[in-house]
């Protein structure tokens, strides 16, 4: 059972029931709302649990202490954005390398910024819940769908395809971090987002087989 400093990070039980399913998305939620509102000094699991709905002793089921919950938190968001890889990459097989370098980025980003406020809340309670982790984790997934998608281009690359998606993801990551760590000002969002979709792009033109 993974642990930080002695504390338990798994949940102590999986939702079977749809019922179950529904009050633990309110309990993450509403983690998320109070993280907003509050700051992780000041969450605690009465206080997530009284705007979700439930019970302290009903959020203990699922998670023994504030970090699980933070952690199921953040490995929720991550999910959502690897989902959302997984998705953008079925659909792009079998194009070309430039229109699967501009959907890949665009809904990449999208996910990822969505909701900025939350995405750089979760980012600065990363480090106390073995974030690094889980973003390996993650990183292993979406690698994967994103080099099967390469390998299914109409141009044949010269690289290894699981090289190429690792660059690319790596790139995309490290934009975002870039944007979540900042305040833009106008236009420079969208302008870096656009410098995001012309590196990539590139990139892939450079990796193809002549």
């Amino acid at each position: 059972m993974p642990r930080v400093a002695g504390v338990a990070l798994e949940p102590r039980k999986t939702p079977v029931q749809a019922r179950s399913a529904a009050s633990v998305e309110a309990m993450l939620e509403a983690a998320v709302q109070v993280l907003l509102k509050e700051g992780k000094e000041r969450l605690t699991t009465r206080k997530v649990a009284d705007r979700a709905g439930v019970s302290v002793g009903t959020l203990y089921q699922y998670f023994p202490n504030k970090s699980a919950l933070l952690q199921a938190v953040l490995r929720d968001h991550l999910d959502g954005v690897a989902r959302t890889t997984e998705r953008v990459c079925g659909k792009m097989k079998g194009s070309t390398l430039d229109a699967m370098a501009t959907s890949l980025v665009e809904e990449f980003m999208r996910a990822k910024l969505m909701h900025v406020a939350t995405s750089r809340a979760l980012y600065s309670v990363s480090d106390d819940v073995r974030g690094a982790e889980i973003a390996r984790q993650n990183a292993a997934r979406n690698i994967a769908v994103v080099a099967a998608m390469l390998e299914s281009a109409e141009e044949r690359l010269k690289e290894d395809a699981q090289v190429v998606a690792a660059i690319v993801l790596a790139t995309m990551a490290g934009v975002s971090r870039r944007i979540l760590e900042s305040q833009l000002r106008d236009g420079e969002l969208e302008a870096m987002q656009r410098g995001l979709v012309t590196t990539v792009r590139a990139y892939l033109a450079a990796c193809v087989a002549g």
